[in-house]
């Protein structure tokens, strides 16, 4: 059975970090793209950022800029996004996603997606 399953989300103040996981079963992230997406209360889910097969980066959000970085460990099928300097409008649903194919693409060309991980920001 294939999933992803995210963890790491919670509760933070404004300027503090989490970093979330995304660990897949079923499926080796060899062969995938992977990207992680938020969507907030009221708003249609964006992305925020992916890396390809070869580890290249594309930055969906300009907001995340200098703050998040996406990584992956291929040996332990996992992929983590480290959130820095959290602020208030990063608050919502994180969700990891997997492409088959080498490059990131746009949010409809995702074949597999998680169950999303909460992730609040508030004073």
């Amino acid at each position: 059975q294939l999933r992803l399953v995210e963890s790491g989300g919670g509760l933070v103040q404004p300027g503090e970090s989490l970093r979330l996981s995304c660990a897949a079963s079923g499926l080796t992230l060899d062969y995938y793209a992977m990207g992680w997406f938020r969507q907030a209360p009221g708003k249609e889910r964006e992305g925020v950022l992916c890396i390809s097969r070869g580890g290249g980066i594309t930055n969906y959000a300009d907001s995340v800029k200098g703050r998040f970085t996406i990584s992956r460990d291929n040996a332990k099928n996992t992929v983590y996004l480290q959130m820095n300097s959290l602020k208030p409008e990063d608050t919502g649903v994180y969700y990891c996603a997997a492409r088959a194919n080498f490059f990131c693409s746009g949010r409809y060309e995702y074949d597999y997606w998680g169950q999303g991980t909460q992730v609040t920001v508030s004073s």
